[in-house]
């Protein structure tokens, strides 16, 4: 299916996708509110800056890095690698295969169509953190332009990397575990825990060269005010710079899969 022939039906995914959303509303809120990492490390620090700023954070500072990291957190999530593995353990990934739509396509209105549901939960968010913290943001309107397309580049990097390693179970039985293994190291160098600018010189070096850092530490500094605008600009490139790179890499490894696919039945 051509690329403009997907875009005409895509709408119409998006209303498939987020009417599956409403439908299992329960189970889609459940898993939103499992993304409360922040607030526990929010907890932590807050309470070590309690007799004095860490490394540069206050208490409100804090408060603003946390919600603002969960905010992003909130409105980027994706959940491609789950469904691909169990769909192609289970044989429903043939039936997929069948619609005259790539199957990427498909799960990525699916993700998309969420974002109102997400909004809902991410709201509250946004009131807490502008009453708190309204004075630890950016003032510069430069900054908050820039917002919309590092979203939405934090978002297509989870969206990427998922699609990338869940595409290795057209390979291998599952691969889920190698996923648990690249969250694990994302959670770390995102910034997701701990701010990049708390860890070691040795490194942050190293975390803020890696595609980690633009899928959550980038839009909340954007949102902070933190660096220039040339810095910001610059980041963005690199942002959607490693966007193209993994784009490139899921056609390859699509693909390759393909040629590999058998299916599972269950």
């Amino acid at each position: 299916m051509s690329v403009r022939a997907a875009l005409r039906a895509y709408p119409q995914f998006l209303k498939t996708g987020f009417a599956s959303a409403v439908a299992y509303r329960a189970e889609f809120l459940i898993w939103m509110f499992s993304t409360n990492m922040p607030l526990v490390m929010l907890a932590i620090w807050a309470a070590a800056a309690r007799s004095g700023p860490v490394g540069g954070y206050s208490q409100r500072g804090f408060a603003a890095y946390y919600l603002c990291a969960l905010l992003v957190r909130l409105m980027t999530g994706a959940w491609i690698v789950w469904e691909l593995t169990m769909e192609i353990r289970q044989g429903v990934f043939s039936l997929r295969l069948l619609r005259p739509i790539h199957p990427l396509w498909q799960w990525s209105a699916e993700n998309l169509a969420a974002i109102p549901m997400r909004g809902i939960v991410a709201f509250p968010v946004v009131i807490i953190l502008l009453w708190l913290a309204r004075g630890e943001l950016s003032h510069d309107w430069f900054f908050w332009l820039l917002l919309a397309p590092a979203l939405l580049g934090a978002w297509l990097l989870y969206f990427l990397v998922q699609a990338i390693i869940g595409t290795l179970a057209l390979r291998f039985e599952s691969a889920s575990s190698l996923f648990e293994a690249w969250l694990g190291f994302s959670n770390i160098l995102s910034g997701y825990l701990v701010p990049l600018d708390l860890f070691p010189s040795a490194v942050r070096v190293l975390a803020v060269a890696l595609p980690f850092r633009f899928q959550l530490s980038y839009p909340v500094e954007l949102m902070l005010g933190r660096g220039t605008r040339v810095e910001m600009l610059e980041l963005l490139a690199a942002q959607w710079a490693y966007v193209a790179f993994f784009f490139v890499v899921t056609r390859v490894a699509w693909r390759s899969g393909m040629r590999h696919y058998a299916a599972y039945g269950g």
